[in-house]
């Protein structure tokens, strides 16, 4: 059943700026009353700003996703000053790449413990909030087309984000008879600024003074690719109609449609050779549907 989001409220995070900012323009469209939450107190005073412009019921709170007692202060504050919390978007995210040998570990921990754990963190914090009031929820977590298919230099971020949609489609399983859907959102390249996420990058991880951005062509050509983007707001436009749709997959570049397609041919010749490999004949056959009886692929 699709959810009526007027009236509803919405809990963004990395909701300053970028995706998670046209999300809130998009559902405060919608008529929901928008909860931005953000690392960055300055860009947070700006983005409530815009909204309240645009006649969005709007409040913020200071958040980091890395640290599950912040996400559980942000949700206490949602709740005084809105009552509940229907749609909550795991949004915030950065990046981080390059050889397989020169990732610092504090890097590797810093990406993981935002864009994977902040987003299950998110989940860990609301769902309890939606179930109680009783009035059905939705999830989107953001992941990117770095979600489903994985370009070489880039195996932290894919890494990241190829858990959250493997989380995401399990959770839109458990929680589809609770009356709460789940979407993860696979944008492509959107015109933010996720090319300079070090800028807020938390003391416990280095801080930004410790990020090597990348130099000469590989972070030219990493700027190029996010600035000459899609407008984030079409992104946030998309998100309305996943929710509304109860989209599983929330895609919103169609042009990469081959690059999955490509990916998914050369897992289905592994499967091939392996119905074709001597090491296995003598196994016995088990059929599929008693394997996966009870489980329901995830989407529509």
């Amino acid at each position: 059943m699709a959810l009526d989001l007027k009236g509803k409220v919405a809990f963004i995070t990395g909701g300053a700026a970028g995706l998670g900012l046209s999300m809130a323009r998009a559902l405060g469209k919608e008529g929901m009353k928008v909860m931005l939450a953000d690392i960055d107190e300055k860009t947070l005073a700006i983005a409530r700003k815009d909204l309240e412009d645009r006649q969005v019921v709007v409040s913020t709170v200071i958040c980091d996703v890395t640290d599950r007692n912040s996400l559980k202060s942000a949700a206490l504050q949602t709740v005084a000053d809105f009552g509940k919390v229907h749609v909550v978007c795991n949004n915030a995210g950065v990046a981080v790449g390059g050889p397989w040998n020169q990732v610092k570990d504090k890097d590797w921990d810093w990406i993981i413990d935002v864009n994977l754990k902040g987003v299950y963190y998110g989940i860990e914090t609301f769902l309890p909030l939606i179930l109680s009031h009783g009035e059905g929820g939705h999830f989107v977590n953001t992941a990117s087309m770095a979600g489903m298919v994985s370009p070489p230099n880039l195996e932290p971020y894919c890494a990241t984000k190829f858990a959250v949609v493997a989380m995401s489609e399990g959770w839109a399983m458990q929680f589809a008879p609770l009356g709460v859907g789940v979407s993860v959102l696979c944008p492509g390249f959107v015109k933010t600024l996720i090319h300079e996420s070090w800028r807020n990058k938390q003391l416990k991880y280095g801080g930004a003074s410790d990020t090597d951005p990348g130099v000469g062509s590989t972070r030219d050509e990493a700027a190029s690719n996010v600035l000459n983007g899609i407008d984030p707001d079409v992104v946030g436009a998309r998100v309305v109609e996943g929710i509304k749709g109860n989209e599983m997959h929330i895609f919103t570049h169609r042009e990469m449609r081959p690059f999955v397609e490509m990916r998914f041919r050369s897992i289905m010749q592994g499967f091939d050779r392996a119905d074709a490999s001597p090491a296995l004949s003598g196994l016995p056959k088990v059929d599929p549907a008693t394997m996966l009886q009870g489980i329901q692929a995830p989407g529509n």
